[in-house]
């Protein structure tokens, strides 16, 4: 299975794009600025789109990459979300007011896009790739999510500040790599803890959770460009400072245009 890491900044800035991942050819996971690197033919091959979230970062290109392709296809993008999730962006995007109501154009009988609601703890089969919804803490309602390869499972956290019903799940899992966000430094983290982000102190704890004998990639993502070098040492001390009883860890940074093969 192919992951091509279309964003992973936390904002914008020169070369940082928010959050989104392109699942082979037509799952998209997070819509965030990222998707704009697509070329159009790229964008037109996308038939899912499944959101961790509701906030602008994740969702900020989905209504302009519909417009963009909506009338080259056959049949609508299927948007899989969280009831909370698909009424924010009803009320407050597609709402003929910021953009229009995608879901009733052309016409409500062939419309550009239709909703699909999930619940934590859903097993999705989509273009024949299973994905498992995972609980996340932020917020407004939010998920992570897993998705199989052949190797094992590819794990996003999505938004999050410490999470253990998340851990309980992916630790019965084969985790063949994990992407988590660190949005904030130390120096931010009582920031982080109100907006429910992690930290590298929080990240720490969080990682403490994975058993001794479990071993795979851990990549960091989502960091505020203004604050990624210092995000970068912090963790890098942290991680240098564990001992190898504490479980050292296999710990990468995520970059934009980067693909992981699962």
């Amino acid at each position: 299975m192919k992951v091509r890491v279309l964003g992973c900044s936390g904002a914008i800035a020169k070369d940082c794009r928010t959050t989104s991942f392109l699942i082979g050819d037509s799952i998209l996971l997070d819509a965030g600025t990222g998707v704009g690197d697509l070329t159009l033919e790229e964008m037109g091959k996308i038939d899912h789109v499944l959101l961790t979230h509701s906030h602008l970062d994740h969702i900020a290109a989905l209504p302009l990459m519909l417009d963009a392709v909506s009338s080259q296809r056959s049949r609508p993008v299927q948007v899989h979300a969280l009831a909370a999730t698909i009424s924010a962006l009803q009320t407050h995007v597609f709402n003929n007011v910021i953009w229009p109501d995608f879901s009733a154009i052309p016409s409500a009988a062939s419309p550009f896009l239709q909703y699909q609601a999930f619940v934590c703890g859903d097993v999705l089969s989509i273009s024949g790739v299973q994905i498992e919804v995972l609980p996340a803490h932020h917020t407004v309602p939010a998920v992570g999510f897993a998705v199989q390869g052949d190797s094992g499972w590819w794990v996003f956290s999505g938004d999050t500040e410490r999470n253990p019903p998340f851990w309980n799940r992916i630790n019965t899992l084969k985790v063949a790599c994990l992407v988590i966000e660190t949005a904030f430094s130390n120096r931010e983290r009582d920031l982080a803890r109100r907006s429910l982000h992690l930290s590298p102190e929080a990240l720490a704890q969080e990682l403490a959770h994975i058993p001794a004998a479990n071993h795979y990639p851990i990549y960091i993502t989502h960091t505020k460009p203004s604050e990624t070098s210092l995000i970068v040492d912090e963790i890098k001390r942290f991680d240098s400072s564990t001992s190898i009883d504490q479980n050292q860890h296999d710990i990468r940074w995520l970059t934009a245009g980067q693909t992981m093969l699962v």
